[in-house]
């Protein structure tokens, strides 16, 4: 998924929820961040003390990508659950929707929302959780799992030719910008997304997976009677997600009465045509970010009426880090919402990489 649900989307099912604003704002501001923390340079205070960043994300086209390390430090534990489905150790790694560990990770996380870094936490599980809706069927490593077969693509929405554009060329753009060959959506060789991303992930299909209102799917190149896969409805399994988000902030807001506000909730059935029009909408990034907005603003998200979402700045976050390398007095530093978000970063991948997968017999790290 993208900003418009790692953030927007998120902020909305948690304030419909009946979540405080502010709070709101945490954790959907740490559901982004997952992806846009990609900093693994420690910070040296004038005292002597040191903060060892925790990575969660490195930007897609990075080499680093294709480091065994990154890929199981970081792509596994906050971006491809593992599934823990099939015989091999491979297929296991396969991530699988809403799965059995994904509901572990849920239950003992949210076990840990009495810490001072409940809300960032809660942000962190939300991204893994909602990805797990995004990237099914792909691993966070180099895997022959995750290679389709060459212009197997295809697509069962009729898309307006401006967004069949903007899907291509962000496609190109995937892809270095590789010559066109074949037409529409078949002109971006699969091989060759799977050699720039090593197979990682789901480089091979692109970006696809992230874009709501695609109704999808390809040929894997491990499948040997050469069918296509189940067709992939990206808009369904969004408002899945946001259903099944929706309740976990639920139980949140009853359990935890200091993160609630009462005012805000409504129950999902009352706004869920109105996601389920966002979700559906054939725009770039920024139009559905506008949109979810917008619902906002026109009142048809929360049980107040008319709000306004903030908008997202990673340079917030990113400013704080910046702020603490200038620091002369390292206790300072769990005032910063950076500080927090590491500290819940680090539980979560303890968390998943030595104790639920490993209670699985799966081990990764």
């Amino acid at each position: 998924m993208q900003l418009d649900m790692h953030y927007y989307g998120t902020y909305a099912m948690a304030r419909a929820a009946g979540l405080k604003k502010e709070v709101c704002e945490t954790i959907a501001t740490a559901a982004q961040f997952v992806d846009d923390n990609a900093e693994k340079e420690s910070v040296f205070f004038r005292d002597g003390a040191r903060l060892d960043a925790e990575a969660t994300a490195h930007h897609t086209m990075h080499l680093k990508n294709l480091s065994r390390e990154d890929q199981r430090q970081i792509w596994v534990p906050f971006h491809f659950l593992p599934g823990n489905e099939g015989d091999s150790y491979t297929q296991r790694l396969v991530c699988k929707k809403d799965s059995e560990i994904a509901q572990e990770m849920i239950k003992y996380n949210v076990a840990l929302l009495n810490q001072p870094f409940a809300l960032p936490l809660l942000g962190i599980i939300a991204h893994v959780y909602a990805d797990t809706f995004a990237h099914y069927g792909f691993s966070g490593v180099s895997s022959r799992h995750n290679k389709i077969v060459n212009n197997s693509i295809a697509f069962h929405v009729s898309l307006s030719p401006d967004i069949e554009k903007y899907i291509t060329d962000k496609a190109k753009k995937f892809v270095n910008d590789y010559p066109k060959e074949g037409g529409l959506f078949h002109n971006i060789k699969s091989w060759l997304a799977e050699e720039v991303t090593g197979a990682l992930g789901h480089g091979a299909v692109m970006t696809y997976p992230d874009r709501p209102f695609l109704v999808w799917n390809f040929v894997y190149e491990n499948n040997t009677d050469g069918a296509h896969c189940p067709v992939r409805n990206n808009p369904e399994t969004y408002v899945e997600f946001c259903v099944k988000i929706h309740e976990i902030f639920q139980r949140v807001a009853k359990e935890h009465p200091d993160f609630a506000d009462k005012a805000a909730f409504i129950d999902f059935s009352k706004i869920e045509s109105t996601v389920k029009e966002i979700i559906n909408l054939q725009a770039p990034k920024e139009g559905r970010v506008d949109a979810w907005k917008k619902a906002a603003r026109n009142g048809l998200l929360f049980g107040t009426g008319q709000e306004t979402i903030p908008d997202y700045d990673e340079n917030v976050w990113h400013n704080n880090r910046d702020n603490l390398k200038r620091t002369k007095d390292s206790r300072v530093t769990p005032g910063f919402p950076v500080y927090r978000f590491y500290q819940a970063a680090a539980v979560h991948r303890i968390n998943i990489l030595r104790h639920i997968l490993p209670a699985k017999e799966l081990i990764v790290a």
